[in-house]
């Protein structure tokens, strides 16, 4: 038997756009290049797909102290060629360095990303600086925002989710006890008050109001003929 999955496809007002902070202080150029290429594609979250920007806005702080492995900062050369004759250019590692520590990330992260408009869209989101100021903390603090409202609110819904469990069980509680309890006692005992009690007593009262009239009125004519 065969199934069909239905693929996921999101609408664009269902993504989320976040912003990263990265910290390049210390780390390997390759493995930096990785982890923002995947918050660039957006690979870390489970709305992935490959043809939408899924992905979140990176910033870079200190480009100019990210580390290579190896004899890459002595061999590692840059070529740029504009396919003219003559006009190789060679830059070597520690040279672009010192001058644009900025472009080694963005190289590296470039050549990670789809070679297409989607690709050349994700890399307009990297914003790289040489030292650890940025001009993007508002919007670093608006998706940190973001994220707190969303537990609280879920917070909020599972709060709400357990009183909603709780009140159908009290619910049938009362129709159990008004169905078993209070009405048939009360009907079984007003039956019995007036069977029993009302009419009977009222026949009695009647009757000995009878007897003891009439004994009195006759001891009254004896007494008048005598």
């Amino acid at each position: 038997m065969v199934t069909k999955l239905k693929q996921y496809n999101p609408k664009a007002s269902d993504i989320t756009n976040d912003w990263q902070v990265v910290d390049a202080d210390g780390q390997i150029l390759g493995r930096l290049a990785t982890q923002v290429a995947m918050y660039l594609m957006g690979k870390h979250k489970p709305t992935y797909v490959p043809h939408m920007l899924t992905g979140d806005f990176v910033v870079v702080i200190n480009a100019s102290k990210i580390k290579v492995t190896g004899q890459k900062a002595e061999k590692k050369i840059y070529k740029r060629y504009s396919q003219y004759p003559g006009t190789l250019k060679e830059i070597p590692y520690s040279r672009m360095q010192e001058r644009q520590p900025t472009r080694i990330i963005e190289l590296a992260v470039k050549g990670m990303l789809p070679k297409n408009k989607l690709g050349r869209r994700m890399m307009a989101r990297l914003k790289i600086y040489a030292g650890a100021e940025h001009p993007h903390s508002a919007q670093i603090l608006g998706s940190e925002r973001r994220l707190e409202r969303e537990a609280a609110a879920a917070a909020k819904a599972e709060v709400a989710a357990k009183p909603a469990a709780k009140k159908p069980a009290s619910k049938k509680a009362a129709a159990v006890k008004k169905a078993t309890a209070k009405k048939p006692a009360s009907k079984k005992a007003a039956a019995v008050k007036k069977a029993t009690a009302k009419k009977p007593a009222s026949k009695k009262a009647a009757a000995k109001k009878t007897t003891t009239k009439k004994p009195a009125a006759k001891a009254t004519s004896d007494s008048g003929e005598k």
